[in-house]
């Protein structure tokens, strides 16, 4: 496929291909998608800059127009001059602040939007190609500093202009404190380089850790009541105590670096500073400039510290920005285990059926097929009906509505073919919104799906009924309750093809025969595959399927199983 990720007239929402080729390729793509803000800003900071450098040389002419006696006139002048200068350099600076931030939000906008569509499309391949926690490591950490890196560009050029206009005017006055700046201020900046690259390596090195110490952390608050059936909860504990101080002896590292690059950033400008006003302090005494100018050099170097400190916090961000991008490029490069067809076939219309030539499971059109298999397996066997194959797992495809599903269009396949299991989560907002997702569902829609789930009572024992805010992952609700209103949401999408897991696995045997009769009568018409051992569903199943290992995907023995 067309990699259009770098595309800078594509939103982020329509690129088709998350593939980076580098950090520095990914921000170049950001500053090209919206210039314009990092533009404004650049102006600004230069018009907010330049005043500040030339206040010093203003305040030296209006010494010296004092000390040749000529009169007020021309001392009013210049501190006219020198207050309109401050008056330009606080609008200036009001919008540069305006300008900067809106730069910064539209790189945090714009990376955030590129992150969430790159998990959507991976889908559930993301589990088992990255660590939850490097996926939420640079959903936040790594986001920061990219905006970061937009929001000090402006102050930086506008750094960088004005020091090459105190160089300019400084030398115009005296060659050779002119040739001290030129030669000074950038031997500050790069005496910094040689701490760059130590800190990037620290840095990246901390965010490994904290990656690896957020994945340990969802896995522990995921698995907490496990955790303490089994008695590992003490464990797991001293697991993670142990992967936080490496977070922490990583952070320490990565900190002192950064002290170091703080400390040579105020120490190299200010023996420049130091050096500039001892050579203007002797030249002053050896008549070669005036009083005024002297107190201009020694003004327009300390205004010295300002670019280089700038720039000394623009080289750290840079630097913190590339590793990262880097970061975000590493889970942009990554790629779905399914890629879609170049040429899809379409369905046909109506319920179809289903056919897998592997395990021989077929389940006909506008019936329900009830299917027994090993309990450790069923989920593989859903996978397979409902997901095309992995290129190269060396199994036929499933075959729906005669078109084998690597064949066809994912969102077509999406719309028409839904698996439910007991993996399902809820998530948090309105239990309404958790049901009925974006589409809209009349209340008699709604009505019939919780019948049929015999999930009414657990909404009418909400306090504001379907209007009821659902905690994230439902952890209020009982494991029947939760299941219950799962199956719920799959009967109100009301899908072509559904396959259920084991759907009423956690409720007792009275509610589980409400299910089976009212979900059996709900999906009449339409195709229903049910992975379950429990005689109600095989009860009122049109078709039964039986299988042994040996059919299951993965076994050695494929003679084992013969379906009903």
């Amino acid at each position: 496929m067309t990699n259009r990720l770098f595309d800078a007239s594509v939103a982020p929402a329509a690129v088709p291909e998350a593939d980076a080729r580098g950090p520095w390729a990914y921000l170049w793509w950001l500053v090209r998608i919206r210039p314009w803000p990092l533009v404004l800003s650049a102006v600004l900071g230069t018009v907010w800059m330049v005043p500040l450098a030339l206040v010093p040389l203003v305040i030296g002419r209006a010494i010296d127009e004092a000390g040749r006696g000529a009169g007020q006139g021309g001392l009013y002048l210049w501190s006219l001059t020198a207050l309109g200068l401050g008056v330009l350099q606080a609008v200036a600076g009001a919008g540069l602040i305006q300008a900067a931030v809106s730069a910064e939000a539209h790189a945090l906008s714009y990376t955030h939007r590129v992150l969430v569509r790159q998990v959507v499309r991976l889908g559930a391949t993301l589990r088992g190609k990255a660590r939850s926690g490097d996926v939420a490591a640079s959903a936040a950490a790594d986001v920061e500093s990219i905006g970061n890196a937009f929001e000090v560009v402006g102050r930086t050029i506008g750094a960088v202009f004005a020091a090459v206009l105190v160089a300019v005017a400084l030398t115009a006055t005296s060659p050779v404190l002119g040739l001290a700046v030129l030669i000074g201020v950038p031997a500050a900046v790069l005496g910094i380089g040689p701490l760059l690259r130590p800190l990037q390596e620290r840095d990246e090195a901390q965010r490994e850790h904290m990656g690896v110490a957020t994945s340990q952390a969802g896995d522990i608050v995921a698995g907490l009541r496990i955790l303490r059936g089994i008695g590992g909860e003490a464990g797991f504990a001293e697991r993670f105590r142990r992967t936080s101080q490496e977070v922490r002896r990583a952070g320490e590292s990565a900190g002192r670096m950064e002290a170091w690059l703080q400390a040579a950033g105020v120490l190299l400008p200010g023996l420049v500073t130091v050096g500039i006003v001892w050579l203007g302090a002797r030249l002053a005494l050896q008549g070669s400039i005036t009083a005024g100018e002297l107190v201009a050099f020694y003004g327009a170097s300390a205004f010295l510290t300002l670019p280089v400190s700038t720039a000394t916090e623009a080289a750290e961000t840079l630097s913190l920005a590339k590793v990262a991008a880097g970061r975000v490029c590493t889970l942009l490069r990554l790629t779905p285990a399914v890629t879609p067809p170049v040429h899809p076939q379409p369905l046909p219309p109506g319920p179809p059926a289903l056919a897998d030539p592997y395990t021989g499971v077929t389940a006909e059109a506008g019936r329900l097929t009830v299917v027994t298999a090993p309990t450790d397996r069923t989920g593989e066997l859903a996978d397979r009906l409902t997901f095309p194959p992995v290129a190269g797992d060396g199994t036929p495809a499933v075959l729906l509505g005669g078109v084998p599903l690597d064949r066809v269009d994912p969102a077509e396949l999406r719309s028409r073919v839904l698996r439910s299991g007991p993996a399902d989560a809820l998530f948090s907002g309105t239990l309404r919104e958790e049901l009925t997702g974006r589409t809209d569902r009349s209340p008699e829609e709604l009505d019939r799906a919780l019948h049929a789930a015999d999930a009414a009572d657990v909404v009418e024992a909400l306090p504001e009924g379907l209007d009821t805010r659902v905690d994230e992952g439902g952890r209020t609700f009982s494991g029947g309750q939760r299941q219950r209103l799962v199956l719920a949401r799959a009967l109100l999408a009301a899908p072509d093809v559904l396959v259920l897991e084991d759907p009423t696995s956690s409720v007792d045997a009275h509610t589980e025969a409400r299910v089976v009769e009212r979900v059996a009568a709900l999906r009449a018409g339409r195709t229903t595959v049910v992975f379950s051992d429990s005689p109600l569903w095989h009860g009122v199943a049109d078709r039964e399927i039986r299988l042994g290992a040996g059919r299951v995907p993965g076994s050695t023995d494929r003679s084992a199983g013969v379906p009903s």
